[in-house]
């Protein structure tokens, strides 16, 4: 009874928080709104779920969120000195290929949005077979160390939690 009525239970809190945070004032209304949105668009998109994605180890998402917003300010600072402190003739930048040891699509999507996420990098394609991201990297002399990086600080986590 419970799986029926919410298909989706982190769908369904996210849609109540997000709708208080839209109408931007917390009313019995508004709220009791929210709750039925809550109800209603996750049983009506219960088909278009078919595969979910399934967290193998969910406690090891807190670790890849502290390293991601670690490596986020880290890469705020590294850009502001490239922009203000390295002369235009002296940025390299370089589109580097990641190939990817990851198949569930979830986690190839929060990999491609992480790079984006972070300055100074940016997913700019996703292969056909979804074998490799092309990224774009705002100043490097080593593709390959941009690489390795990538895989070693998220891929690999992403792979712990995911697959």
């Amino acid at each position: 009874m419970i799986k029926r009525l919410f298909p989706h239970p982190l769908l369904s809190l996210m849609l109540v928080l997000i709708w208080l945070l839209l109408v931007n004032k917390i009313t019995t209304g508004n709220l009791l709104l929210g709750v039925l949105l809550s109800f209603i668009v996750p049983a009506v998109t219960e088909p278009y779920w078919p595969n979910r994605a399934r967290l193998k180890k969910p406690l090891l998402g807190f670790e890849y969120v502290a390293v991601v917003l670690w490596d986020i300010i880290v890469a705020n600072v590294q850009v502001a000195l490239i922009v203000l402190f390295k002369p235009q003739d002296k940025i390299n930048s370089q589109w580097v290929t990641v190939p990817l040891d990851l198949t569930s699509p979830e986690a190839i999507t929060v990999l491609a949005g992480t790079i984006t996420l972070t300055p100074g990098t940016v997913t700019a394609m996703l292969s056909a077979d979804a074998g490799c991201l092309l990224v774009h990297c705002l100043h490097t002399d080593d593709p390959e160390a941009v690489r390795d990086e990538i895989k070693h600080r998220y891929e690999r986590r992403l792979k712990e939690l995911f697959q």
